[in-house]
């Protein structure tokens, strides 16, 4: 059996917990990436393989097992706060791999902020509008030491860029990416448009190749700018991300 491991966070978000309790159970691929939907309506556990607790909106709790002693579980406690927002407990507990590298705890809680991070900005900027996600792996030569590094320096940020900070991306064959830097640390980058969140994965440092996932949503106003055709802004993505270790960018 591998490591026990329990990684606890506190945050609060910029909506009630009826929109956090559905972000949570049936809008994850407007924040993290797509699993298995449980609705987000009505006050009964839902038939669905793995789900613990059910108390809309104020809990929920899922719990995978496996052989040896092997399991994966989450909870999300949401309390309501004053001005519309509420507090998230989140717990994420499990067994990790006794085989493999030794930072992979540290590569678990460093997602888990950052994607706790990504359901702030969705809540507050694009709650409830219809969402496409999409995934871009990188190759495996993106796992070098300085894989992450060589794709911010082709997005165009430097050592100066901090979120707050506007950026224009420009993508081969493709309209200019006006961005805001929302979120950067030295393994992740978030971009948030009038459309979408881009999100950048440095996983490199912890033994995966980079990787990028983007949270494109339908417009909600006429004055919005028009959101990329999902198909076109994959393989433009793709062969983006292809190229530039295709051209050996890295050292290794």
């Amino acid at each position: 059996m591998g490591k026990e491991f329990e990684i606890r966070r506190e945050v609060v978000l910029p909506a009630t917990p009826e929109e956090v309790f559905a972000a949570v159970t049936a809008e994850t691929d407007a924040w993290m990436f797509p699993t298995e939907k449980v609705s987000a309506v009505g006050g009964r556990t839902p038939e669905a393989d793995g789900v613990t607790a059910w108390d809309p909106p104020h809990r929920f709790a899922v719990r995978v097992t496996g052989e040896e002693g092997w399991f994966n579980a989450l909870e999300y406690l949401i309390e309501a706060r004053e001005g519309g927002t509420a507090v998230l407990r989140y717990v994420h507990s499990g067994v990790l791999d006794a085989t493999g590298r030794d930072d992979r705890y540290d590569g678990v809680a460093l997602h888990t902020d950052f994607y706790l991070h990504t359901l702030g900005q969705y809540l507050r900027y694009f709650a409830g509008r219809p969402v496409t996600f999409i995934d871009v792996p990188g190759p495996q030569n993106s796992q070098a030491p300085d894989a992450f590094a060589v794709l911010q320096r082709a997005l165009g940020v430097t050592g100066t860029v901090t979120a707050g900070d506007r950026l224009r991306v420009q993508l081969p064959g493709a309209e200019p990416l006006d961005a805001v830097v929302d979120y950067r640390t030295d393994h992740f980058l978030g971009l948030r448009t009038d459309h979408g969140l881009y999100r950048f994965f440095g996983r490199n440092a912890f033994g995966g190749p980079v990787g990028i996932s983007l949270h494109l949503f339908a417009d909600d106003t006429p004055h919005t700018a028009a959101r990329p055709d999902p198909e076109n802004t994959r393989t433009t993505w793709q062969n983006w991300l292809d190229g530039l270790y295709a051209q050996g960018a890295t050292t290794g």
